[in-house]
């Protein structure tokens, strides 16, 4: 019987297809991309190292910037298999995802196993049977258009990364690295760290009331604040700029004014000037797309982006929602009908539109290939079966239900509501009139709101903050003030992005694609730029440098509206509407403008490697000035020839010369103890990432030789560790003597897990660091005597108990490790970063921090 070989991305997706399609079908997986562009020329093989280095970086950019390919180390075995399974089949079903991606793999596919026999590219957008049946049924061809603008991407990205990277190496720091997405990415999150550094704190205040309506049996207290004094309007914080200036003709108030005013409103009376109710509607919101479906579940329920892909991911390759990285808010016909029908059965026909609703999307660069994010299939499954199966704490139900609210609730009516507007006036003793604001709302007809209000979990409970009442009242009618309360404001500086925010803002921007955001967002802070504080990203002084040396010598690579029009020409190129050789030629070697390779080489000499990595933050009281720098081997301030380290936490907008001043004035971490009578080296005191030590000889940055370093005993602290000490510190081991029997010699020193003695291969703990000081040859031989005590200890008890992992669904602990705080589900260990701590670390954030840890691991 004839065979046909299905090849699929991932081994879950091919188990999936592989139950629809039957036994005349072999369904395996290639496990992603099988061959890529080398790294290096000793990833390719031997035969091809030299046309590597013969290349730029593995293209050729003086021959039709022609990529050099080998399949991956780790997929020769996977490409092996599929190559002996190709043998035993009559056709070949390419069935990859149906993206630029997608259509790559595919390609590349065809290309590595030269196939003889009939080849279909299968797609499709969800993985239920009917679909797989039909993707089955109406294979097409591969879409070389895709594939070419796949490729320049990679090429692109290729130039892009390894010209512009060596830079940073030699300019900020090493190991850092530049992207076409990520480094105007990292921009937004400078600029807006700029702007909160540049922030002006300006103070304001109002005056809250609470009354009540004299005609109100019930005396149903309400607030009020203060809008205007004397027909001028008060200040708010909308009022002023960001240098702390006010805007505008308004009334501004200070403690003592608005503490008198409200003085003088004690015995005023009161009365309502006006009434103003105003009908609203509300809409629904579209479908998810991947970008929304990002943000929502950052917002609903603190997923990050990386966590949100996994488990949409996994939903998909489950069958149970279409795929998951689209630009499109558009639903199918069978969509609709299914999503009107639950619309029907769960919430009444009064909810249902008369007709369908339809979705345009607006989004800058969109690709409509696929479907909105929505339950898959022609019926959809019902959130409790997915929490049945997964778990009704794991992320797949979790966002499953998220998406089937959402989904249903664009095909309900309009919410409807009425808001209210109150004017209460008065007049102080003082003489001044002021007028006070209340504001109400109220739902009439809920709609959408029934099945899904954005930012929260709970409809129902969310319907009820939706509404605000108001006592009834009537224009002329009297109000009593029950309380008055001056209170005082602070302007606040704009909020750092979220994950989800910075998602937004490059949808916004059309930089990038749904597909890379996650990866981006990770590598920004895998790489350095930005830390975690809270939700927010904290752009480091690494980030400053980096961004201000992208904006001074590679000025279009950081430009927005520059990266934007790339991924326009990208979709020109996939359109067919230009050819990729030319873009990339321009690109690289420059069309009447410099290209990447001249501008890199005439950059690399000029850029002032000191200026782009520092950050004036004013002078001293000295007239000098003081300045914050992110240096190779970490941040620090200096003022004049000074130098402080500065906390590695330490956000840029929390930069002061006060607290400069603070840190250039605290006890040095390095300490000069005197020389070392043996060597003439200089003995010194240092602070380092793993506790204070002292070191033998000092060495310049960069340099090979390594000083001997020995660590501080527990009871020493770089204060008042002394030069005697530290040179017996240095000592170690110490030998003191031969052991009269075996002829070993015998060593003392400090180790991992305290001090101890050592003959050979026998070892003895001993009780004290102190005690390697002061045990000689006869204590030791004492010690060495005795039994050997096994440790016998017992793991350390975790310092803090979460919830179970989404992934493993094993329960995740804080522990105390060699090298800090990490958690663990048993199976994967990730470290603390910068930004986490012990007290605020949730179940969401170690979740996060081990999926990252995971996708570290993968080589994602």
């Amino acid at each position: 019987m004839s065979k046909k070989l299905v090849i699929v991305e991932s081994p879950a997706k091919a188990k999936t297809i592989g139950s629809y399609l039957g036994s005349d079908y072999i369904v395996e997986s290639s496990i992603g991309h099988i061959r890529d562009i080398p790294g290096r020329a000793k990833d390719a093989p031997e035969k091809l190292q030299d046309e590597w280095r013969r290349t730029k970086y593995g293209v050729d950019v003086e021959n039709g910037f022609k990529p050099l390919y080998v399949v991956s180390a780790t997929k020769k075995k996977q490409v092996t298999k599929l190559k002996k399974l190709l043998k035993e089949a009559d056709e070949l079903y390419l069935a990859t995802d149906e993206d630029r991606e997608g259509e790559a793999i595919a390609w590349h596919l065809f290309e590595v196993l030269k196939p003889k026999v009939p080849v279909h590219r299968m797609v499709f957008h969800e993985i239920t049977k009917p679909a797989i049946e039909a993707a089955v049924a109406n294979p097409r061809e591969i879409d070389q258009r895709m594939v070419d603008a796949q490729e320049a991407r990679r090429i692109l990205d290729r130039l892009y990364g390894y010209e512009i990277s060596p830079v940073l190496w030699r300019k900020v720091r090493p190991k850092l690295s530049a992207g076409r997405v990520q480094s105007p990415a990292t921009r937004i999150l400078v600029e807006r760290e700029r702007e909160r550094m540049a922030f002006v704190t300006a103070s304001y205040w109002d005056l809250e009331g609470e009354f009540t309506v004299q005609s109100d049996p019930d005396k149903i207290q309400f607030s009020a604040a203060l809008v205007s004094v004397d027909a001028a309007r008060v200040a708010s914080g909308r009022d002023f700029a960001s240098t702390g200036e006010l805007e505008g003709d308004v009334k501004l108030l200070d403690q003592e004014a608005a503490t008198a005013l409200a003085e003088g409103l004690a015995e005023s009376d009161y009365t309502v000037e006006s009434v103003e109710a105003k009908p609203y509607t509300r809409k629904p919101y579209p479908p998810f797309r991947t970008s929304t479906l990002q943000q929502e579940a950052g917002r609903k329920l603190r997923f990050g982006t990386g966590r949100t892909m996994s488990g949409a991911q996994r939903l998909y390759e489950s069958g149970l929602i279409t795929y998951m990285r689209t630009d499109s808010t558009t639903l199918s016909a069978a969509a609709v009908s299914a999503a009107r029908a639950l619309v029907t059965e769960r919430y009444g026909a009064e909810y249902l539109p008369e007709k369908p609703r339809t979705y345009a999307g607006k989004v800058k660069n969109a690709q409509e290939a696929h479907e909105a994010i929505r339950p898959a299939g022609d019926e959809f499954v019902l959130p409790k079966t997915v929490a049945s199966t997964f778990g009704p704490t794991s992320d797949e139900a979790k966002l499953y239900e998220l998406i089937w609210k959402r989904t249903v609730a664009s095909q309900m009516k309009d919410a409807k509501g009425e808001s209210i507007s109150v004017r209460i006036a008065a007049t102080a003793t003082t003489g001044e009139n002021v007028l006070f604001g209340a504001s109400g709302k109220t739902i009439l007809f809920p709609g959408f709101l029934r099945a899904y209000v954005e930012g929260s979990d709970d409809p129902d409970a969310a319907l009820d903050d939706q509404e605000k009442h108001l006592p009834a009242m009537a224009e002329g009618e009297a109000v009593d003030s029950v309380d008055m309360e001056a209170k005082g404001h602070e302007t606040k500086p704009p909020a750092r992005y979220t994950e989800a925010s910075l998602v937004k803002r490059l949808e916004e921007l059309g930089i990038g694609r749904p597909s890379t955001y996650a990866s981006i967002i990770s590598r920004i802070q895998e790489r350095g730029y930005a830390r975690k504080k809270g939700s927010a990203l904290v752009p480091t002084l690494v980030a400053f440098a980096t961004v201000a040396l992208m904006e001074q010598h590679f000025t279009d690579f950081v430009d927005y509206a520059f990266t934007a029009r790339m991924e326009d020409d990208l979709d020109e190129i996939a359109a067919g509407d230009q050819e990729a050789e030319p873009w990339l030629h321009a690109f690289f070697f420059g069309n009447g403008h410099p290209g990447l390779e001249d501008m890199v080489a005439e950059n690399l000499d000029v850029i002032d490697a000191r200026e782009i990595n520092s950050i004036p933050l004013g002078d001293a009281p000295d007239g000098q000035p003081v300045v914050a720098r992110a240096g190779r081997y970490g941040p620090y301030v200096q003022h004049g020839e000074d130098t402080a380290s500065l906390p590695e936490e330490t956000a840029p907008d929390e930069l002061t010369v006060a607290l400069a001043l603070e840190l250039l004035a605290a006890p040095s971490g390095d300490k000069i103890l005197g020389t070392d009578p043996e060597s003439s080296e200089t003995v010194l005191a240092k602070s380092g990432r793993y506790g204070p030590y002292v070191q033998l000889g000092d060495v310049e940055p960069g340099s090979k030789v390594k000083p001997k370093t020995a660590s501080l005993f527990k009871s020493m602290t770089l204060d008042d560790v002394t030069l005697d000490q530290a040179i017996q510190l240095l000592r170690q081991p110490i030998n003191l003597g031969k052991h009269p029997e075996t002829e070993e010699e015998i060593l003392v020193q400090n180790g991992r897990y305290g001090a101890y003695i050592k003959a050979g291969k026998e070892t003895r703990s001993l009780e004290t660091e102190e005690e390697i000081f002061t045990i000689d040859l006869d204590g030791a031989l004492k010690l060495l005597a005795e039994p050997k005590k096994r440790r016998g200890r017992q793991a350390a008890p975790p310092l803090k108990e979460l919830g179970d992992d989404p992934n493993s669904k094993k329960p995740i602990v804080v522990k105390d490790g060699r090298w800090g705080l990490y958690v663990t589900d048993g199976e994967t260990n990730a470290s603390f970063r910068v930004g986490d701590s012990l007290e605020a670390i949730t179940n969401e954030r170690a979740a996060e921090l081990l999926e990252l840890r995971r996708q570290k691991l993968r080589g994602n």
